[in-house]
């Protein structure tokens, strides 16, 4: 069976409509309707049917969604296997959101390298809802997010809390103003948004990736919610002011991996991630280099 075949199917399942599957997979619609159609010729049974309220899983959709995942990550694990570099016993996928890889990352993976010499890895970048539709996959083993979503198979822990503050380039700034920009965190943080800055609706500017709004900052000016661990160093610099009187929003950072990791291999990885946290919680780390 193609693999293709499988991973629409899971995207239309996930998405619940074949439009948005198909913005997610980066082609047309009518390319996600074919790839449906044909995977229900080789299953000789329908999986969706269409109405004009959207779209739902037939029983023969329901069953095959059981093996789909399955199928899906015995064949990434498999090409993970395939792939693991002469010399190595494994291989370990970690991924993290932007944010988090120049705080916390991008120590963790020498340090690993350092105490785990069989292992060899790789590392990717995503937003949460990517990473986590990675693991889900079999593509990505261990993620570090702000916001990760419970699914089975993953486990979850918490790191530490982060605080979401105002910051800005301008001491005089007390408010909101033309140079403020907004950063798409989540979901959670845009309710939060909505209720404590209830009359304000259209942003002229707006991020969805925070150490990119920060260089923006830097360079051009301006204000907006950031981690504050993020900013710190900056503050400290006299780069970025806190505005008092804002309001703040706890923004937890986490761990996750996959079930079918080995526990011996989450177990130190683990460890070493606590160790990056413990160091940079306690400010024994340099500042990250931006410029």
């Amino acid at each position: 069976m193609d693999i293709t075949l499988v991973k629409t199917f899971l995207e239309v399942v996930a998405s619940d409509s074949f439009a948005a599957a198909a913005d997610k997979l980066y082609v047309s619609q009518s390319a996600v309707s074919l790839r449906v159609k044909s995977l229900e010729e080789q299953l000789g049974r329908k999986v969706f049917v269409r109405s004009k309220t959207g779209i739902k899983l037939t029983p023969a959709g329901h069953q095959f969604q059981r093996y789909a995942q399955s199928i899906l990550q015995v064949w990434e694990e498999a090409k993970q296997q395939v792939a693991v570099p002469e010399g190595y016993r494994d291989v370990l996928v970690i991924a993290g959101e932007y944010s988090l890889w120049n705080r916390l990352l991008i120590r963790w993976l020498p340090l690993m390298a350092d105490h785990m010499p069989d292992i060899a890895f790789r590392a990717e970048v995503a937003r949460p809802d990517r990473i986590t539709r990675q693991m889900i996959e079999g593509i990505v083993d261990m993620a570090v997010m702000y916001t990760p979503q419970v699914r089975p198979g993953i486990n979850v822990e918490t790191l530490f809390e982060d605080t979401m503050v105002f910051v800005t380039t301008d001491p005089l700034t007390t408010e909101i103003d033309d140079k403020y920009v907004f950063v798409d965190w989540g979901e959670e943080f845009t309710a939060f948004h909505a209720t404590q800055f209830p009359d304000y609706h259209h942003p002229r500017m707006t991020f969805n990736l925070g150490p990119i709004t920060l260089n923006y900052l830097l360079n051009i000016g301006g204000s907006a919610f950031l981690p504050k661990r993020l900013v710190d160093p900056f503050a400290d610099d006299g780069l970025l002011f806190f505005v008092p009187d804002m309001p703040e929003f706890p923004f937890p950072v986490h761990v996750a991996w996959r079930d079918q990791i080995k526990p011996k291999i989450v177990e130190q990885a683990i460890i070493h991630l606590k160790d990056i946290v413990d160091q940079t919680l306690n400010n024994e780390l340099p500042a990250p280099f931006w410029r």
